[in-house]
């Protein structure tokens, strides 16, 4: 049974844990070991812990038996884009191998979308890797649209990124 719940400030481990965990399963292999260390370093407890208690972020956890398998997070714009109306980022959709197709992205990504609304935002953005086709493919279904491309670095590996818009 999956369970839904917010991420506090005292989950940080866990989502730090489930970040470094979910990344790693999914793209590893794109990088060198120097240059994936460097970019996990940069998302660790306490850099989550710190957006946790800033107010502008949010993150739902997605849990089975009480272990997070996906989280979402919401927040502030850091992509570089120029929204012409209230706008946040959908940050990160990370979910666990085992737990991909179940459903969990769809509800995660429900309620960021919700949250986004209430919060008053008219534009939500989000990058996507441009190889990963079956995210862009998720996301075409919410009514994401292509914005342009964006470097994504991971260490010193500057990844070929997309950026994409949603109209809320």
């Amino acid at each position: 049974m999956i369970t839904y719940r917010n991420v506090t400030a005292e989950d940080s481990a866990a989502l730090a844990d489930l970040h470094r965990r979910s990344f790693i399963e999914t793209f590893a292999h794109l990088y060198r070991p120097e240059d994936l260390e460097t970019f996990l370093e940069q998302l660790s407890e306490e850099g989550f812990r710190s957006e946790l208690l800033d107010g502008e972020h949010q993150v739902r956890f997605a849990e089975a038996d009480g272990e997070p398998v996906a989280f979402v997070k919401l927040g502030p714009i850091t992509l570089p884009v120029e929204p012409t109306r209230p706008a946040l980022e959908f940050r990160q959709l990370y979910v666990l191998k085992s737990w991909q197709g179940a459903g969990v992205a769809q509800m995660l990504s429900e309620w960021a979308i919700d949250q986004a609304r209430r919060r008053g935002a008219k534009e939500l953005y989000l990058s996507v890797f441009t190889e990963n086709h079956r995210a862009k493919a998720f996301y075409r279904r919410y009514g994401f649209t292509y914005v342009g491309p964006y470097k994504f670095m991971v260490g010193e590996q500057a990844d070929e990124d997309e950026i994409w818009k949603l109209m809320l």
